[in-house]
This record gives C-alpha cells, structure tokens and sequence, in this order.
C-alpha cells in the first residue's frame, strides 16, 4: 500500500476553482433548476417499469429523515457499485459505525436491503436515495442526517453534491477509487477541465491501483492511497452455487457431468451486443453439430431489469428457444416440471442478486459491456469462481484487474464474434485447454485480496482524526 504524505485536515468552505470553472458550476446549477421538470418526468417514466422510481419523492429534494446518530454517509451509484463495497460497509459496521447508504436506482436499493438486512434490522443502516443536484435539497439532507463524512464509491463527480458537502464540513473520502485512462484525459481538456477539478472537493482517495493513483495526484487530491479492490474480498453465495450444481448433475451440464452438454454464460449483456453474441452462438452451434457434439446451453444475463423482455425478443426472433428464469425457476432456483431443457437454447437470467447461480452454472463466461465501447463490467465473481473469463475490446472500464487479469493468463480478450467463437470452441473441446485457461486463478486471487483490511487501515483513523 502506497500512500502520499497527509495533508493538513482541510478547512470547510468553497473549492479553489479557476475562473471559467466556477462560472460553469454556476452555470450547472441553474440549468438543474431550469429542467428540474424533465428529470422528474425522466424518473417517473422509468417507473413504469420499475415502480420503486415512483416512490420515496421526499429523498429526491433531501428529505431524508434518520434514527442513526451521526452516520458514515457510503453512497454507490449503482447495483454493481453497492456489490462491490459490500465488504467494506460489513467491516465499518462490525467496528460499530452506523451507515446510511444512499443510491441512484431501484436496482441498488433492492441490493442494499438484500445484501445489509441484518443490519437494517438492527437499526445500525439505512438506505436512501441520493438528493437530486439542487443545492439546497443536499443541504437538507446533511442537516437533517448529520454525516461524521461522506465515503463515495468507484468514482463520483457530482458538482452540486460534492461542492455543497465540502461547503458544508463534511469530510469527502472515495473508495474503489478509480479513474480510466480516457476519462481522466477528456475530463483534463474538456470545458476547461471542470470535471477533474471537482476531485479536489475529496481529502482522502482510496485507489484500486498505483496507476489510478498517479491521475488523482495529478489533479491535486490531497491524500492518495493504494488500496485495491473490495469486490475480491465478496463472500461467494454458497446457496446459489450449490443451487447450480444440482441443476448442472440433473440437467446433464458439463459443469458437473464430463463429456455432458456444454454451457457458455454471457453475462451483463447490454444494447449493441445481442447481435454479437447471437453470432457467437451460431458459429459454435455450427461446430458442434459437425461434431455429431450436443450443442451448448446458453445462459444469457442482460446487465439491467430494462433490457429482459427486449433481449428476449431479440433472442427469440433470432430463432433461439428462450426460457426465463423467473418463468422455469422458483424462487429456491428448483425448475418446474414442465421445462424441457433438451429442447431449450437460452436461459434467460432475468433476475437481480443471482449472478453467482448464472456463473456457477456455466463452463466458460463472457462479460458483457466489452463488444461495445461502454468499457466492460465486473469480472472479478466469475474470477472468483475460478471460470475462464473472456472479454471484448473495450475494457476501460476495468482498467484494474483487467491489464493485470491479461497479464495472468487469466482473461482473454477478443475482437469479434468469430475471434470469441473459437476461442470458446477451443475451451469446451479440450480438457487440457479449459485446466490451463483457469490454472493461475488461485495465486491471482490471492495476490489481489484482502482490499477491505487496507481500506479500514486508512480509513478509520482517517475517521477518527475528521470526527465532528
């Protein structure tokens, strides 16, 4: 862990902005006022297909009312976001801080009660959606709240919310931190290098890796650490894997049967991908029919509730026998007598909190986000699962692990549908090939865990010196 020296413990009050930067924060926060409306039009549409975006308006405008005594405020965007720092918000509360977790979407606050109910039950967490971008809403809610400090997730650059905290006393810190390569360089030459000048609102920034660190000090952050990745240090849903593997012996999979019937897991698929991995599908379906092979299952996973009927229908007029999981499945993950699974092309994971069953399931995984330039998402669980793991071109997003995850041998990279195509082939005809695509999981595993004991190591005594 490498650390910059710690600055002095700095004062509340406004950011040192550049001239043209403060005029465009000032600029931001009128057009926020100004088409207040169209967001709100924009949540209530999203409601309609997911009805938690109609409810709890209040915390929208700050009015979050709260029991806990002057809580670490942990915000995370997003359902991934949450996943990953769920390591580190256990840890904070064993050592007896009360948590309030704020978040975006439905999706993430569905997470937070699955993954924290223990917690909220006790009444030493609560979950809550984030202020909009209206300064006085955010005001509302750290007076009404009383933050000890703010512990932001990944990378968060809210200008109103960072701004109005810092202007407020509270403490800012980032966890997970990361900033990819073309971010940092667009947001240094765009607008007068607005964005990356609102890191400066944070006085502690807790890296996934040295390379993230050197861009947050080069924007002036005052404290810098190296602390890794939280996400390697998440507890494998035993119930799920052990759910797959049942469903694995009884359906015939290879995944529990030699010699049985392949499976291929394309997991957070987003829009622009189908079409690729459709491909994909079709080129393997090809080979193995010239082998006299049983053809794979796929397991399709789309990365958001949104996307479940469109990818259906897109799989569907593909030709492909589609069944869902919430249609085929229980909710203890026993299938209904009536699947055919012989006769079944795709399971459809349209489910949220289950990905471990989806992996666990499969063979081989393809994480999705990385056939279009949206950077890729998380492929530290199927890692964890020690499955071969393969991606596409656009892997900023996971910068680390994914150069280190080449570098090991443990992640594969490919271009298109034919490139992925074989590379699968390859794995699900050869014994030898799929032993060595997962022979360095173990030591990668265990030369990237144990983030959460490194965070707490910065983080509580940074804690405890900003206590108000």
């Amino acid at each position: 862990m490498t650390d910059t020296p710690p600055a002095h413990r700095p004062s509340p009050g406004r950011i040192p902005f550049s001239g043209p930067v403060s005029a465009l924060l000032v600029i931001y926060r009128a057009l926020w006022h100004l088409l207040l409306p169209l967001a709100l039009l924009f949540l209530w549409q999203r409601g309609r297909k997911e009805p938690l975006y109609r409810r709890f308006w209040g915390e929208r405008f700050g009015n979050t009312t709260t029991e806990l005594k002057r809580p670490l405020w942990v915000h995370s965007a997003s359902m991934g976001e949450l996943r990953g720092a769920a390591p580190l918000v256990h840890k904070l509360l064993q050592h007896g801080l009360p948590i309030l977790v704020t978040t975006l979407t439905p999706a993430g606050r569905t997470a937070a009660g699955q993954l924290f109910a223990e917690a909220m039950a006790q009444g030493r967490l609560q979950v809550a959606y984030l202020p909009l971008e209206l300064g006085w809403a955010v005001r509302r809610f750290i007076r009404q709240v009383r933050p000890r400090a703010a512990l932001m997730t990944e990378i968060d650059t809210w200008p109103v919310l960072l701004t109005t905290a810092r202007a407020q006393g509270v403490p800012l810190a980032m966890a997970n931190a990361q900033y990819p390569k073309d971010s940092f360089a667009r947001d240094r030459r765009k607008w007068w290098g607005f964005r990356a000048a609102l890191f400066q609102a944070y006085a502690l920034v807790l890296c996934k890796s040295e390379t993230h660190a050197q861009r947050f000090r080069a924007l002036g952050v005052e404290r810098v650490v190296v602390a890794g990745e939280t996400r390697f240090d998440l507890p494998v849903a035993s119930q799920q894997l052990a759910a797959a593997d049942r469903l694995a012996l009884d359906w015939g999979l290879a995944t529990r049967r030699p010699g049985g019937r392949p499976v291929v897991c394309f997991a957070s698929v987003v829009v622009g991908e189908d079409a690729t991995f459709v491909k994909t599908m079709q080129i393997l379906w090809q080979a193995f029919d010239e082998a006299a092979a049983p053809r794979p299952l796929f397991v399709c996973v789309p990365r958001s509730p949104q996307r479940f009927d469109e990818s259906e229908q897109l799989l569907t007029q593909a030709g492909l026998r589609v069944a869902r999981r919430s249609q085929c499945l229980d909710a203890a993950l026993t299938p209904s007598a009536r699947l055919n699974v012989g006769a079944l092309d795709v399971l459809l994971g349209d489910s949220l909190g289950e990905m471990y069953f989806y992996l666990a399931l499969s063979q081989v995984v393809v994480v999705g986000g990385s056939f279009v330039d949206t950077g890729a998402h998380n492929v530290i669980e199927p890692l964890a699962l020690r499955k071969p793991v393969m991606v596409g071109p656009s892997i900023w997003g996971i910068e680390y692990p994914g150069v280190e995850a080449l570098a090991a041998g443990v992640l594969q990279q490919h271009s298109d549908a034919p490139s992925l195509a074989h590379a699968l082939l390859r794995l699900l005809a050869s014994p030898e090939a799929y032993a060595e695509a997962t022979a360095g999981a173990d030591a990668f595993f265990a030369e990237h865990g144990g983030a959460t004991d490194k965070h707490l190591a910065t983080l509580l005594p940074w804690l405890q010196e900003h206590a108000r």
